[in-house]
């Protein structure tokens, strides 16, 4: 994923909010190399928002950029006014590192091979639920076909990022969570488990869950307006208390 992920979502929420998205060190508008964990990288959307002085920020982020939020939250309160987590988990266990590897793996061949679409053919199954893989096949072979116009160096920071989650854990962290955090899970979700996600909302004090009912792991591109419906709820929510 880059920023533009998020265009449908951004869309929805500027309407009410100042709006910045960023790639993190290692994706499409922040060129590597990027840090070596995870910690790294929330240090550099640290900076991010203290070079714009904006903070304290409400963050949503998913996935990989959840463990961030999640350590950003921890290490810079300051910054952190709530979070909102989608298909996140606690920790990167030992089968999602098997997964990672095998996507880490598809990087090396797209550059060795010349067929960058590959990329793509590995992690769509997962990333996707079956019914959104069927209902938007041409778009996702779009998808498949602009791969081929990235360079060389783009896979091989995409596999320096994800090297940077290592057996990540954060379960000791999330009790120092202070700032408020809505958890939205994916129910199909076939890289972090529905009961993961469910997991890292109970560890965190306070926190609200959402469960996304028949949505897959990127559930920002596939359910776009209903995260952005929940994100708004919960934001709504906090700012009447």
């Amino acid at each position: 994923m880059s920023l533009g992920a998020w265009q449908e979502i951004a869309t929805e929420l500027v309407q009410s909010y100042t709006v910045v998205r960023c790639d993190l060190r290692g994706q499409l508008l922040s060129p590597g190399p990027p840090p070596n964990d995870i910690g790294g990288h929330a240090v550099d959307v640290a900076d991010l928002l203290r070079t714009l002085g904006l903070g304290p920020a409400h963050v949503l982020a998913t996935s990989f950029g959840a463990a961030v939020a999640l350590l950003l939250a921890v290490r810079f309160p300051g910054l952190v006014r709530s979070l909102c987590l989608v298909a996140a988990t606690d920790r990167f266990d030992g089968e999602m590192a098997s997964e990672v590897e095998r996507w880490r793996l598809a990087c090396r061949e797209a550059v060795a091979s010349g067929d960058k679409g590959r990329l793509v053919d590995v992690m769509h199954p997962v990333a996707f639920s079956a019914a959104f893989r069927a209902e938007h096949a041409e778009q996702l072979g779009r998808r498949r076909e602009q791969m081929q116009s990235l360079p060389d160096r783009w896979f091989e920071d995409l596999d320096a990022l994800m090297a940077s989650t290592g057996p990540a854990d954060l379960g000791s962290q999330l009790a120092k969570v202070r700032c408020p955090v809505l958890v939205v899970a994916a129910e199909l979700d076939r890289f972090i488990p529905l009961e993961r996600t469910r997991t890292l909302a109970h560890l965190i004090p306070g926190a609200e869950f959402q469960n996304l009912e028949g949505a897959g792991h990127a559930a920002v591109l596939e359910r776009p307006y209903e995260v952005a419906r929940l994100v708004k709820g919960f934001l709504r929510r906090r700012s009447s208390e």
